[in-house]
């Protein structure tokens, strides 16, 4: 099993390089980075997890230029976002900046995709709450037009792009429905997310692991439903505090990669996590 992590990088902690360059050495399979552009301090919308909303949500360094650093100082690391929230940014800078950072990395990128929990964030960027959902299956489609190895013209609900040369392309070859980087959609299980899944993903990045076997039959069935190879479906538990147990738990259920959470804190603390789970890079 591939153990990979994922870490709140921020203007107070280790460094994307050095972080990088340890991971590598290790074993470790990826680093996946999270995404906010800021927090409003005026906000009701709850924190998901409960409680206080951690203060590195407000220091979050940006994903895509933390990983161009990562990127440059190894050579197999996988790179990530998790996740990355598209509804939040123009489409087709997006696009040229996954290509770019994919391109440059050899294809290291995962895109992990996302439809966001704070709702005044979002308002300011003009996302619509009740549309966020579609807002980003548009985006998607029209970024997909993009990557796309002839030009494309898109036109969908919220915006659209002529037929337009647009390179780098992503380093992936088109994989039925999905063109681009390797692609997985974070959320809650139920209809909405899995049709999203199904029609423009390589998988599904579910936070925390829990449930997976009561949700990945159902997931598998919308999936085959939408004409998409049973083999080619991805399951990457994330931000996951991995056990032996867990592990073995996801072995069982076919899982190949599994994200584990690193704590937002300096060197010291980091790597003091990355050498408890060390043992894990060998294990299920």
């Amino acid at each position: 099993m591939r153990i990979a992590v994922t870490i709140f990088l921020t203007d107070e902690t280790i460094t994307p390089t050095r972080l990088a360059r340890e991971l590598e050495d290790r074993g470790f399979a990826g680093l996946y980075l999270p995404e906010h552009t800021h927090i409003p301090v005026e906000r009701t919308t709850p924190y998901p997890a409960g409680g206080d909303l951690p203060p590195e949500y407000g220091r979050t360094l940006d994903p895509f230029v933390a990983l161009g650093q990562a990127a440059a100082v190894t050579e197999r690391l996988g790179l990530g976002t998790g996740i990355t929230l598209v509804a939040q940014h123009d489409p087709i800078a997006l696009a040229k900046q996954i290509a770019t950072l994919d391109h440059l990395s050899g294809g290291r990128f995962t895109l992990g995709v996302g439809f966001g929990w704070n709702a005044e964030e979002a308002a300011d960027h003009g996302v619509r709450w009740s549309a966020r959902r579609e807002l980003v299956r548009d985006r998607m489609a029209l970024m997909r037009a993009l990557w796309s190895e002839q030009p494309v013209a898109y036109e969908g609900e919220f915006g659209g792009v002529r037929a337009s040369h647009a390179h780098p392309k992503p380093v992936r070859k088109p994989r039925g429905p999905v063109v681009g980087p390797r692609t997985l959609v974070g959320g809650t299980a139920g209809p909405r997310l899995f049709a999203h899944i199904s029609e423009y993903a390589d998988g599904w990045l579910p936070i925390g692991g829990r449930g997976l076997g009561e949700a990945l039959p159902v997931l598998r069935t919308v999936w085959a439903d939408a004409g998409r190879d049973p083999r080619a479906l991805q399951i990457v538990p994330y931000a996951v505090h991995p056990t032996p147990g867990k592990l073995a738990h996801y072995a069982d259920l076919g899982i190949e990669e599994v994200v584990a959470q690193l704590p937002p804190g300096r060197e010291s603390e980091v790597l003091k996590a990355l050498e408890a789970y060390q043992p894990y890079i060998a294990g299920p």
